[in-house]
């Protein structure tokens, strides 16, 4: 491939111990895909420049801040619809993801190219993060959820019922395990099993009653173990470890959402303080 051609794979967990998911960030000039189908769901977030995709009988195309879905099982090619080539994002879902939340069999999208700006800021920003550091619990708050909301907005597939009943109670059921757990905190599809729920169901309880998804919920809980831990002296990736981030860096993304300033930037200042 020459410097334009470029393709990176990464893989993401749907919770610990859970199933894969793979994650690509392409940006090609030349490249043209030979016809093929994959089992999955394929959802693509064009980020640049124009592709074309055979699909269908017909050619379909898809520019910047575009979504698309290729169902699984259904031929296809893609490649550059402009000189200048075009660059995009995908993961490939397990039909089941999608159906998730949904009734009406598995989600049938009668268009493959949509127009939806914010869940396609919100998938691309998904895919981003987890490409980085694919926390396994972040990957399962975030993707299906997601996932549903495609199925419910675009596809031929009705919504399962909105509200679920006790949300407060799930949702301080789920904390407390996941605060209990922090180095490794079990799956939401194991938790919402023993609740008795799905994991949509679970999402939908937790976001309801807390606001935030799990994820959010426990990296703030790590933060706040970790600035103590600073304030006693441990370095940085040292704190990173012990609260269950995945290295110094995703303690430092989210030490800086939450408190403003690096872990070591505040190590430092608590320490001049004392």
């Amino acid at each position: 491939m020459g410097v334009r051609e470029q393709a990176r794979w990464s893989r993401a967990y749907l919770g610990h111990g859970g199933p894969p998911l793979d994650l690509l960030t392409a940006r090609f000039d030349r490249h043209v895909y030979a016809p093929h189908a994959h089992e999955e769901y394929t959802v693509g977030v064009t980020v640049g420049g124009l592709e074309v995709i055979a699909y269908r009988g017909g050619r379909i195309h898809s520019g910047p801040g575009s979504l698309v879905v290729l169902e699984p099982g259904e031929m296809h090619t893609g490649g550059p619809a402009a000189p200048d080539g075009y660059a995009y994002r995908a993961l490939y879902a397990e039909p089941a993801l999608l159906a998730d939340g949904t009734r009406g069999g598995l989600p049938h999208f009668r268009e493959p190219v949509l127009d939806d700006p914010e869940l396609a800021r919100a998938l691309r920003a998904a895919h981003t993060d987890l490409s980085r550091t694919p926390d396994p619990l972040e990957a399962e708050s975030r993707l299906p959820w997601l996932l549903t909301a495609l199925a419910h907005r675009h596809s031929t597939a009705r919504a399962a019922a909105g509200t679920v009943p006790g949300a407060a109670r799930i949702a301080h059921a789920v904390r407390d395990r996941l605060a209990d757990e922090l180095l490794t905190p079990p799956s939401l599809a194991a938790l919402a099993t023993d609740l008795g729920l799905s994991r949509y169901q679970l999402l939908r309880a937790f976001r309801t009653a807390m606001g935030i998804p799990p994820y959010a919920w426990l990296a703030q809980y790590r933060v706040a173990r970790a600035r103590g831990l600073l304030e006693a002296g441990l370095r940085p990736a040292e704190a990173a470890a012990a609260v269950g981030f995945a290295d110094q860096a995703h303690l430092t993304r989210w030490f800086r959402r939450v408190v403003g300033v690096t872990p070591a930037a505040y190590r430092n200042s608590v320490q001049d303080r004392g």
